[in-house]
């Protein structure tokens, strides 16, 4: 059993609008996310709405154990692809039909609502490509909630019929309506110093020590939300491109922020959260600052190339036990994915990080599109060498099959299962006796078709619900988008025989409506940089390579 502290309760018969944010994912991940708690603090100071917590596996809600169907809107918020499997159970589960078409609306002038709620859906995942569950949810938020959650329910409000004038909500920025199929722009917070910051988190208690495993991930922790976005380029990665550009919470307001909130809470552990924490500006004064102000300090993961000997020193005087950094692959092919690191410098770090008896965790992808059967035998040996340094301290291993995302120069990508299978086979046999976490190659493959097909992979999650679906269904939405011209430009699979980083003939993505702002030719061409090993250097650092974002 779970106890919890600083929970909202309201009167459901005072309030006009009762929201359900559900987390389609284990309590212990929904608590550690930062966005599910701006969406309950930014709703509940609102005196007309009450936002309760729906985490899965349950359909009821934490603050009074209500129903899904008794709600005005159900929110969920996306983090991960295979959440989608989730969110379609919990509707099931709920008696809520999944398919939009099927939820019915009453000829009851004298009701303002639907039979069933609103559905609306946001996060990473709705916003990269909200296709594959669009037959299922009314209204996707592209992008970022509150510049515009106010607004919307302010109109949410105003409107008769909501479900029946879903039209009325394309008057906001940032609302994709599957229904009608518009085009639409992605919506960012601006200046995170008007961003809204959680000065009152909720606090969660194990009753039992068998109870702990369920606890938030960073514990009870105060969030701090030091930035957002990330423009180091990292060719594979989502969120640096789907949250450009890099927007920091300025030094002061980030000891504001956590100074009310351990006086709030009691709280005096401190997380650092941001797309990359390690390259705030003023890192190396925000970890002094709060040492100095007797918090304590923990960060989910750093880049390597902005750790320096003073923030380990910090970290280490702050209580914190294990640092996470991902060197992805050997260099060459960590500089085809523009993460230009020697290896003298991720060495570095690691003999520090060592002799200061931290542990470490690394991270690395295989299934690279310009990746040799030779690049996995020196991967081997890389993670060999590594694993030597290790003292009395640990050093643990994670390797995972790289997934094409939308909005990334990977996005023209499909998933060869049998050539990630095979990497990873070579992999754990040459690797045996080392502490090495491998990510499943199948898993991969659903993921990378969750993230990157459209509405048909609707009927696959529907179907999902009742059977079990087989791998060779899966395959068959594995390829990628663009028809191959020659052997030599084939680039339809991750194989050894691409030498080029020639498009073939290019078919329409299914997320072509989606907006975030980039210049595809600029991923065009960061694409290309793939097959010629070459580096496109940080904007904070260049001049600006015209991504589109900036304008």
């Amino acid at each position: 059993m779970i106890y919890e502290k600083n929970v909202i309760m309201k009167r459901p018969l005072k309030v006009d609008i009762r929201f359900a944010s559900v987390y389609p994912n284990l309590y212990k991940t929904a608590m550690s996310s930062l966005g599910y708690q701006i969406i309950y603090g930014m709703i509940n100071e609102r005196k007309d709405s009450w936002c309760e917590r729906v985490v899965y596996p349950d359909t009821r809600s934490i603050e009074s154990n209500s129903p899904l169907k008794d709600f005005d809107i159900i929110s969920f918020s996306l983090q991960y692809e295979q959440d989608y499997f989730n969110m379609l159970e919990m509707l099931k589960k709920a008696e809520i039909p999944i398919r939009r078409k099927d939820r019915k609306v009453k000829n009851d002038f004298d009701k303002k609502k639907s039979e069933y709620p609103l559905i609306i859906a946001g996060g990473p995942c709705a916003t990269s490509n909200p296709m594959p569950i669009s037959d299922f949810i009314d209204i996707f938020i592209i992008g970022e909630f509150e510049p515009i959650l106010n607004d919307f329910l302010d109109l949410y409000k105003k409107l008769k019929y909501p479900i029946k004038q879903l039209e009325s909500f394309l008057s906001l920025k940032g609302i994709y309506l599957p229904s009608v199929n518009n085009k639409v722009k992605r919506i960012i917070v601006e200046d995170m110093d008007h961003a809204y910051h959680v000065t009152n988190p909720i606090i969660a208690k194990a009753e039992k020590k068998e109870d702990e495993d369920s606890l938030p991930v960073f514990g009870n922790s105060i969030l701090l939300n030091v930035s957002r976005g990330c423009t180091r380029g990292c060719r594979f990665c989502m969120s640096g491109y789907l949250y450009r550009p890099l927007r920091e919470t300025k030094l002061q307001k980030l000891f504001d922020v956590a100074e009310k909130a351990r006086a709030n809470t009691g709280l005096k552990k401190v997380s650092l959260i941001g797309a990359a924490v390690s390259d705030y500006s003023k890192i190396d004064e925000l970890i002094k600052g709060l040492l100095d102000k007797g918090f304590q300090i923990s960060t989910p993961s750093m880049r390597i190339e902005s750790i320096t000997t003073k923030s380990l020193n910090s970290l280490k005087k702050s209580g914190a036990k294990t640092i996470t950094i991902a060197p992805e692959s050997i260099y060459p092919l960590r500089k085809s994915i523009n993460k230009n690191i020697p290896d003298e410098k991720i060495f570095e770090i690691i003999k520090k990080a060592t002799e200061l008896g931290l542990n470490l965790k690394l991270y690395f992808l295989i299934g690279l599109i310009n990746e040799t059967k030779e690049d996995i035998e020196e991967l081997a040996l890389y993670i060999k060498k590594i694993h030597s340094l290790k003292d009395k301290n640990s050093i643990r291993f994670s390797i995972n099959p790289l997934i094409p995302k939308p909005h990334t120069p990977m996005q023209w990508e499909g998933y060869d299962l049998k050539d990630i299978k095979s990497k990873m086979k070579y992999l754990k046999k040459e690797l045996k006796g080392i502490d090495v976490k491998f990510d499943s190659p199948k898993m991969g493959l659903i993921q990378y078709v969750l993230s990157c097909k459209g509405k048909e992979v609707g009927n696959i999650l529907e179907k999902s619900l009742d059977l079990k679906i087989p791998v060779k269904e899966w395959e068959k939405q594995s390829k990628g988008y663009y028809i191959k011209n020659s052997n030599k430009d084939n680039i339809t699979s991750n194989n050894s025989n691409i030498l080029s980083g020639v498009l073939g003939s290019e078919t329409k993505l299914p997320w072509e409506n989606i907006d975030i702002g980039l210049n595809e030719n600029f991923l065009k061409e960061e694409r290309k940089k793939i097959f010629n090993y070459e580096n496109t250097e940080w904007c904070q650092r260049a001049s600006c390579y015209k991504c589109g974002i900036c304008k």
